[in-house]
This record gives C-alpha cells, structure tokens and sequence, in this order.
C-alpha cells in the first residue's frame, strides 16, 4: 500500500523504514504538517500517516479525499486533531496506535518530576558555568508527599504504581474507571476536585475531550493546595496556561513541568533557536525558575517508535487486505 507520511523527522523515517522490511509497503515521507493546503501533496496515495500537531479539519480531510485517500492512520494515541464525523461523512477510516509505550512517557514523567523538585536543570546549568553553589536549589522529596494521578490508563496507573510502591507517596487517583489493581495497591480514587485541593504533587494522564479541556484553570487552581507541583505529559489544552502564569506569580503553584503546550503546534518539533518565538505566553513560562519546559520528547524511546511504526503499518497491511481494524475510531471515539 502507498503511504504518505507528513510532519517526519529522522527517527520516524529509520523507525518506519526498519519496521516496513517486514510488511512492504510504498512509503513517502513529507516534512511538511498536514492541513487542508499540504494534504494536495497525498493526491493519489490512498493512505496517509499523520502526528499529533496534523490537522485532519474537515477541509483537510475533504481535500485527501478528493485526492483518493482512503486512510489516514495516526502515529500516536490522541486524536482530538481529527474530525472524525468528516472523515466518516467521507469514506476516510482513521486508525491509531492506542499503547505504542506506556513505560516511555511514565518513566519521562516521573523524571520530570525529580528534575522539578530537586531542580536538576538548574543546577546543571549551574555547574556548566562552574557555579557549585547550593543556595536555591532546595528540594521537597517525594517520600510521604501526596501525590494526585488524573487518569489511571495505562500510562497514569504506571506513574501511580511508582509513586506510591517506588517512592512512598500518598497516592489519590481520578478516573471514570477505577482499576481494581491500584485499588489493592493503597492508591485511593477521590473526585478530580479533591485530588486537586489535597494533593502536594499533580500529574495529569487523561485524554483532550470537551469535559477536559482546561481542567486546570483559574477556578481549579484556585482551589488547589498552596505551593503544589504539576507535570503535564498528556495534552497541552488540559492547561490553561494564562491562570497558570497568573498562579505562578501569586505562589499559587510551586513548580510546573510540561511536555506538552497547547499551542505547540507552531513550536514543537523544529529548531526554532535562530528564531524570534512570538507566542508571548509560551515566552513568559520560560522565565519562571520554578518551570520547566521540554518538547514534547516523553514517547521518545526507541521501543515506543518500534511499537508505533508496527501498529501503524499492520494497520496499513489490514486495510489493503479488507480486514477489520482493531484500532480504527468512530465518531463516537
């Protein structure tokens, strides 16, 4: 099958040429990100592979269509880039890859979190400039804290597990389905708000949806423990970053740690550094000591784009054969 991959970097193009050896498909690689002007650039590829940052609006998909694609099959597990009433109004199958590396992106935020509290980048910045000093580098712990899990899948229930079984926190949970194994492990499922207000330590796992966007705003930080920390490795608009400037002026929050930005799209994945970044907001973060930035590398292990690129293909393989998709989506998700 013809596959037009967009938005790929050297590590998807090692990682999906290694993995078709086995599977033989025709494969084009695009820098470009998908949208409704770049799809043109698929016409007659009746399969296109996308990423987070693609945007398959319902003009985008109507122009892939037009060109003959009838797949689109996307290298991550998020899909809220995707209209996907569109896509089924016009004959598109959309396909994921739901777990390509749960232990990737827990064990990213886990080190996130020690690097936050125990200001790891500050001191190696520091030493670089041969700075040895202490002073402002005074760390929490994470042993006895409360620490508050939003989503327990298969990423937010590793982060838990570590938490309470690796470190010794107080773990509280918050999830539609609570999982019996957490249960058992001493992990305590409360209300999203009385995690929030109880918690020392945030970190967030829930898919982008309507009921999510902007969990954290003025009103939920508000109400949150003085002085708590919070790591995002899911989705940048679980955030709203203008309450979250407001609360790191106030001492609201005691520290953030992001992987994810809402408005990435226009920054994330390109060197930008001879660049004048124009998003003001994003700039501003940059300038509190107590926030720490990287870009959206939690997946970014070798296994994970081994398991992405075979879900993805195989995908691509049961498609040209007229098999059912086990991880294609609906209109209803």
């Amino acid at each position: 099958m013809r596959i037009a991959f967009f938005s790929t970097k050297t590590y998807d193009r090692n990682s999906f040429d290694e993995a078709n050896r086995d599977y033989g498909h025709e494969i084009g690689y695009f820098e470009p990100r998908l949208d409704a002007v770049t799809a043109t650039l698929a016409a007659g590829w009746p399969a296109v592979c996308a990423f987070v940052n693609d945007r398959l609006d319902a003009s985008a998909l109507a122009a892939l269509a037009e060109g003959g694609t009838r797949l689109v099959a996307l290298r991550c597990a998020g899909f809220n880039n995707v209209d996907l009433a569109a896509a089924e109004r016009l004959g598109i199958a959309v396909v994921r890859v739901p777990a390509y590396s749960p232990e990737a992106v827990s064990e990213f935020t886990i080190g996130l979190l020690l690097a936050l509290d125990r200001k790891i980048h500050r001191a190696w910045a520091r030493v670089r400039e041969n700075n040895f000093s202490l002073d402002g580098l005074l760390g929490l712990g994470l042993h006895g804290r409360v620490a508050g899990v939003v989503g327990t899948g298969r990423i937010g229930g590793l982060v838990a597990r570590a938490l309470r079984l690796g470190f010794g926190c107080e773990v509280l949970a918050s999830d539609h389905v609570q999982d019996p194994a957490l249960i058992a492990a001493g992990i305590r499922y409360v209300p999203v708000e009385q995690l929030l207000a109880e918690a020392d330590i945030v970190t967030l796992h829930c898919p982008l949806t309507p009921e999510t966007h902007h969990l954290v705003n003025a009103a939920s930080l508000a109400a949150a423990r003085p002085g708590f920390q919070l790591v995002n490795t899911s989705r940048g608009a679980l955030v709203d970053a203008d309450a979250l400037i407001d609360a790191l002026k106030s001492g609201r929050v005691g520290g953030v740690a992001l992987d994810v930005y809402e408005q990435e799209g226009d920054l994330f994945f390109e060197d930008l550094s001879n660049e004048i970044i124009q998003d003001d907001v994003f700039q501003r973060l940059l300038t509190f000591p107590n926030v720490l930035v990287t870009g959206h590398q939690a997946f970014l292990t070798r296994p994970a784009l081994q398991a992405i690129a075979r879900t993805t293909l195989q995908s691509a393989t049961d498609f040209a054969a007229g098999r059912p998709l086990p991880n294609r989506l609906g209109t209803s998700g």
